[in-house]
């Protein structure tokens, strides 16, 4: 049964635009169509942007301030782990509360209340080597092992927290003494994660390190995926940067990240993956990295990001139109994949074989940036058509048209780039504050990437 959102505001808006459409077709009557029609959308963004930042602000872990890994309106939590925190999620977190400031839903007094209690949780919590783990235990600070060698640091996952902070910072520079402080003590935490110990000396970023098992996940970082922040991050630390080659050689495998294909008719820009013929990736590969690296005329001797991400969002939307394996719903109104929730469990969901006829909301919806009209296709269909799939904390993790299936369960990873992708859409946001930084600038240029 469809649930009714803010009835009377969407109700009165879609009035308008029918009575509208009855008028004569002067001049005048278009521009009032137009009119209310820009005035549902502005609605409809405001209202996505304001459930999915709730999931940060009321749905946050009471002691730390941070963001649950997951939250099951069920309370249906087979892992017993309603109280784990994330860190990459909290790093996106982080920044969908500075959209709650902007948007009014919650004061700058408010926030700064919050960005110190996180804060002063992350200088207390577990680290290795400077990196945090994938999750912590909310109300002890001590990690969470997210398998049974993965319990230790995890580059990947500091690299969006820390991501998220020094947007924080640029935020507050300036302000009053409480605010100052905040800055400082989040310099303190960026400076102290010490980078370039994750090579092992070698060409190329290692994801984790375990105290118990050493580097025995053995993952190094190479090839295009969702890390690129990690090795800008890691280039633009001021105490524990990486030498150009680690990027050179570790992230684009000597230049090897390149090849592209061509796939609905567009270049991927760069090589998707190195191990696998796989021609596109997810699209969180097009948030992660860009919920504050401008990827607007950043480029570098490999890629044009702005085209990669805008190519790459396309081809999911192409992909859903030409609908290959014939799933229900596929077309201009919902499309965009990405991992997320499925019938199977987790899941990597993606154009081609891993394609299992699920749709994942933040997938088109954090592609605003990219693909304006057919992210807004996508955000109309679900609230004024299927509202059933969105609840509290916005559009519900992931469903399928197929199967018939939808569960009320949310993953803060998938819900933190909604606000924050929206946002950079709408104002550029985030974009503005983290490449503002002037530690980010100085790596950028380290590394060989014009910006504008």
């Amino acid at each position: 049964m469809k649930k009714i959102i803010f009835p009377i505001l969407l109700m009165a808006l879609i009035s308008t635009i029918v009575f509208s459409g009855c008028q004569t077709g002067s001049k005048k009557s278009v521009e009032e169509i137009q009119e209310a029609k820009n005035s549902l959308e502005d609605s409809l963004l405001n209202l996505v942007q304001y459930q999915t930042f709730q999931y940060f602000w009321d749905g946050a872990e009471p002691v730390s301030g941070m963001a649950r890994e997951r939250i099951h309106m069920d309370n249906v939590y087979p892992q017993n782990d309603q109280n784990v925190v994330t860190l990459g999620g909290s790093g996106f977190g982080v920044m969908a509360i500075l959209v709650g400031i902007e948007r009014g839903f919650i004061t700058r007094e408010q926030a700064l209340e919050r960005f110190q209690r996180i804060v002063e949780y992350l200088g207390k919590a577990d680290r290795f080597h400077g990196a945090w783990p994938h999750w912590l235990d909310g109300p002890t600070g001590k990690v969470k092992p997210f398998s049974k060698k993965d319990d230790g640091g995890d580059l990947v996952e500091t690299a969006f927290m820390i991501q998220g902070l020094l947007a924080v910072a640029e935020y507050y520079k300036g302000g009053n003494e409480a605010e100052q402080q905040l800055v400082a003590d989040i310099q303190q935490l960026w400076e102290d994660v010490e980078w370039d110990w994750y090579t092992q000396g070698k060409d190329v970023l290692y994801w984790h390190w375990s105290p118990n098992y050493g580097w025995d996940m053995n993952f190094p970082v190479g090839g295009y995926n969702e890390c690129l922040i990690m090795y800008v991050l890691a280039a633009s630390s001021p105490t524990h940067p990486i030498s150009p080659a680690v990027y050179d050689k570790g992230w684009a495998l000597k230049g090897d990240i390149a090849k592209d294909t061509i796939y609905y008719g567009l270049s991927t820009v760069l090589n998707f993956y190195e191990h696998n013929d796989d021609p596109i990736g997810p699209l969180f590969w097009a948030h992660y990295s860009y919920l504050g690296l401008n990827p607007k005329g950043l480029k570098d001797k490999y890629a044009d990001y702005w085209k990669l991400n805008v190519n790459h969002a396309t081809i999911h939307y192409r992909y859903a139109l030409d609908n290959p394996k014939n799933y229900e719903g596929y077309g201009e109104n919902q499309w965009g994949f990405t991992s997320s929730y499925s019938m199977r469990g987790y899941a990597g969901h993606r154009p081609g074989d891993a394609d299992l006829g699920v749709i994942s909301p933040t997938a088109a919806l954090s592609s605003f940036p990219y693909t304006p009209k057919e992210s807004m296709q996508f955000l109309k269909y679900l609230y004024l058509d299927a509202d059933s799939l969105v609840g509290k904390y916005g559009p519900y993790d992931a469903y399928s048209q197929t199967e018939n299936w939808y569960l009320p369960r949310y993953l803060a990873i998938d819900q933190g780039p909604i606000p924050v992708m929206i946002e950079n859409y709408r104002s550029g946001l985030l974009w503005d504050l983290f490449m503002r930084n002037e530690d980010v600038q100085a790596g950028l240029t380290k590394l060989g990437f014009e910006t504008p």
